[in-house]
């Protein structure tokens, strides 16, 4: 199936590792021209770089910076404002019940995630209205939709961006321009081993049990960064040209069972 990314230019946000990694390799794949991505850590994402340079004809810029920082941020619109397509992917709420995740923490969560899409969309949403074409596509999480008293801070937050999505995407395609989610269940990621050595912990009594949890996940494992990637650029691309506005869950069936695991 050709998605109709030939050619196209992309920003992902926390492209260095997991999901974030998967899909530039997937843009990649898809015949993208130029990807932009970010993280903190410069080495990790000139090492996206080169495997990507390795396998595809496609140009990848890296932006090593902390996108909390304002001025860096307003660097990095500066540089990327005329890309087709946003993925909004960068941030880790901390897991943990109101009582475990201090504001310091939870604030710092925020600062990233939240308010990291919200600053993106701000600045790429207005930029694709009035020229009229682009995609936004926003990794959220399954949590929104799953209210967990163990990551209270996270559902709260993917919550909001949800409801960002939905308000952004309702009327963005009257401009040519898509707003859209993704939002998966837990990821085969490292991030997803902490998240389940603390939820071991919790309810066995030992973080080392955490491997045990996975059978309580559809099909006894979680998603990888690659099933995810796809469902992304799916998105992105021109086959999915009537959605906006709208969330998709890729968690195997977890919301449907009503279960945070």
């Amino acid at each position: 199936m050709d998605l109709g990314l030939e050619g196209s230019s992309v920003l992902i946000t926390g492209g260095s590792k997991g999901i974030g990694r998967a899909t530039a390799q997937a843009f990649a794949r898809e015949g993208a021209a130029c990807i932009h991505i970010t993280a903190r850590s410069a080495a990790e994402l000139d090492a996206v770089a080169r495997d990507i340079h390795a396998r595809h004809a496609c140009e990848v810029r890296t932006h090593a910076l902390d996108l909390t920082d304002k001025v860096a941020r307003n660097t990095l619109i500066e540089q990327t404002l005329d890309v087709d397509v946003l993925v909004n992917n960068a941030g880790a709420i901390p897991s943990g019940s109101m009582y475990a995740v201090d504001d310091e923490a939870w604030r710092r969560g925020w600062d990233l995630k939240v308010f990291g899409y919200i600053n993106m969309c701000r600045a790429f949403y207005r930029h694709m209205c009035a020229r009229g074409h682009g995609v936004i596509v926003n990794d959220i999480g399954n949590s929104a939709f799953n209210p967990d008293f163990d990551y209270v801070a996270g559902s709260c937050g993917n919550a909001s961006l949800n409801t960002l999505t939905q308000a952004l995407g309702g009327n963005s395609l009257d401009s040519g321009v898509r707003v859209l989610a993704v939002n998966p269940g837990p990821v085969d990621t490292g991030r997803m081993e902490t998240m389940l050595r603390q939820r071991a912990h919790a309810m066995l009594g030992d973080e080392a049990r955490w491997i045990e949890l996975l059978a309580r996940f559809p099909g006894k494992r979680a998603a990888t960064p690659e099933e995810v990637a796809d469902l992304i650029v799916f998105l992105a691309s021109d086959r999915a040209a009537y959605i906006s506005g709208c969330e998709v869950t890729i968690d195997g069936g977890i919301t449907a069972r009503r279960s945070v695991v």
